[in-house]
């Protein structure tokens, strides 16, 4: 099987599946007391990105995962891409694993996706999340790099504006705090990308020309194992140099 086929985990952060659509909490969100006073602290917040899934609802008038397949999916030809896979991609699932907490050497055990509920095809038992659940493949997630890299455009479609992307991958937290983050993405100098969970991870710098994506499906890595990602992109990095 060609592995850019292999189904796996997105980027997008896994949170526990909800009882209820996300998007549908945003009131409960909203009556959440504030940890800290803006701008004084950061902290991921998958109720903020649902509730900005719920704003996407309404401006749009329809519901946050047709929305994405119409104005995101379809466009980028991510046929790959969804929050219910299908008999067929069930059948590509990648397998995650975890390290072995009794074993005297570096090894693994299979491990089920714990956030999420299955069956994994049931619409009826998982809904849509903004903030986590999409499985997607190294091929569609490559393609939704390529249309950041072009500032929003693949393949001569237009899919996101050049400012949208330009706020995106700008920092937008204040200065003095040490988390550097854009709209959804993390920043690092040139670069901006987003991890996600069982160590996945994607990389795109317009400075290179180059994006990287990471799908390796681990619950934490033993020895020395989290260090791969480092010699990975650095390879990347040597194998694609521009010419000077």
């Amino acid at each position: 099987m060609n592995p850019s086929r292999r189904l796996l985990l997105c980027l997008f952060v896994i949170a526990a599946a909800p009882a209820a659509p996300a998007c549908g909490q945003a009131p409960r969100f909203a009556l959440t007391p504030l940890l800290f006073e803006s701008d004084t602290k950061y902290l991921y917040s998958n109720a903020g990105i649902n509730t900005a899934g719920r704003i996407i609802e309404v401006v749009s008038g329809m519901p946050f995962e047709r929305f994405v397949e119409e104005r995101l999916l379809r466009p980028l030809g991510m046929v790959d891409t969804t929050f219910w896979p299908d008999e067929d991609q069930l059948k590509r699932l990648a397998k995650s694993y975890r390290p072995k907490s009794d074993a005297t050497a570096p090894s693994l055990e299979e491990t089920p996706i714990r956030t999420l509920r299955y069956p994994l095809s049931n619409r009826a038992a998982r809904h849509p999340m903004p903030a986590g659940g999409y499985f997607s493949t190294a091929a569609d997630v490559a393609r939704f790099c390529r249309m950041l890299l072009g500032g929003g455009e693949l393949e001569g479609r237009r899919v996101l504006s050049e400012e949208a992307v330009r706020q995106m991958a700008s920092r937008q937290t204040p200065p003095e705090l040490k988390e550097s983050y854009g709209l959804g993405f993390t920043v690092n100098g040139s670069s901006f990308g987003h991890g996600g969970a069982h160590a996945t991870d994607m990389t795109i710098d317009p400075n290179t020309g180059l994006a990287t994506v990471w799908m390796v499906q681990h619950v934490g890595f033993p020895g020395d194992g989290a260090t791969a990602i480092t010699v990975f992109t650095k390879a990347v990095a040597e194998a694609f140099a521009r010419p000077e």
